[in-house]
């Protein structure tokens, strides 16, 4: 499974941005929970947003509606709408699925301006 994340850059505090992430690979079904997570500089990478294969959904509690994560499965995609962004969201954000094993995209750049 290879995901592809993309979506992120630069945009003033309170400005949204949408996060796209696209699964391939054989393996690759809709039974796979996806996911963000971020890593900001100096800090652990932790959890943003999660959707199971049923939608069932998880929030950090810093991005609680403020993000809303979505997936469409017809195209192996799944989205993270970022609204009300916070310089403190900055951070590299990380594509995640799972399922027996998990995987990891590569990453984009979302940079939050005050």
């Amino acid at each position: 499974v290879q995901l592809q994340a993309s979506g992120g850059g630069l945009v003033q505090a309170g400005g949204s941005l949408r996060l796209l992430c696209t699964a391939s690979g054989n393996s690759f079904s809709s039974s796979y929970g996806m996911g963000w997570y971020r890593q900001a500089p100096g800090k652990q990478r932790e959890l943003v947003a999660t959707i199971g294969s049923s939608n069932t959904t998880n929030y950090a509690d810093s991005v609680k509606g403020r993000f809303t994560i979505s997936r469409d499965n017809a195209v192996n995609t799944v989205y993270l709408q970022m609204n009300s962004l916070k310089p403190e969201d900055t951070a590299v954000y990380y594509c995640h699925a799972w399922a027996r094993y998990d995987y990891w995209g590569q990453g984009t750049l979302v940079t939050v301006s005050s």
